[in-house]
């Protein structure tokens, strides 16, 4: 662990407001981690709240992403908390496999890995696999897309660099 949580009882003013929006953040390593940078949690927390909150971008689609990103980057911290929000939105453990080997059955599914795998090689995706994923989703929803996947990108890389530990035994990865 190169950056190890902050423990709350060392949090200054401007950590508490930083992370004010997030339910709960002394307990979740990965909010302990920004709380060594608060200017920097509080701008990019912004952002990620929107991704998981009000984007329009359905919450089935966000996990299937999310969750081709934290494997395709060995992220064992993203993946462990994304596998549980991933069945809340009632995606099965036979669609998080697939996520993992890529051979998801649903044409849609297959898609949105393609997608990630597109945007994770080669910064950019096919106009084909745009088109699929305008099958199911508008403009807005396929920006927010891309962003997501930058996003969970950009936090795989931190979570592995710091050295983020999950917070429980089951790592599921």
């Amino acid at each position: 662990m190169r950056l190890p949580p902050l423990p709350a009882d060392q949090w200054d003013e401007a950590t508490h407001k930083a992370l004010s929006a997030m339910r709960d953040p002394a307990a979740n390593n990965a909010l302990s981690t920004f709380a060594h940078h608060p200017a920097l949690a509080k701008a990019f927390l912004r952002f990620n709240v929107h991704l998981l909150t009000s984007s329009p971008l359905p919450a089935r689609v966000r996990e299937l992403a999310i969750l081709r990103v934290a494997h395709r980057r060995d992220c064992a911290y993203e993946w462990s908390h994304h596998v549980r929000m991933a069945k809340d939105e009632g995606i099965t453990d036979d669609q998080i496999a697939a996520v993992k080997n890529g051979k998801a059955a649903d044409p849609f599914d297959r898609a949105v890995i393609t997608a990630v795998d597109e945007l994770e090689e080669k910064s950019q995706m096919s106009d084909e696999t745009w088109a699929a994923l305008g099958e199911r989703l508008d403009d807005q929803q396929r920006m927010d897309f891309v962003f997501t996947v930058g996003c969970y990108t950009t936090l795989a890389m931190a979570f592995n660099t710091f050295g983020v530990q999950l917070e429980h035994a089951d790592q599921n990865h």
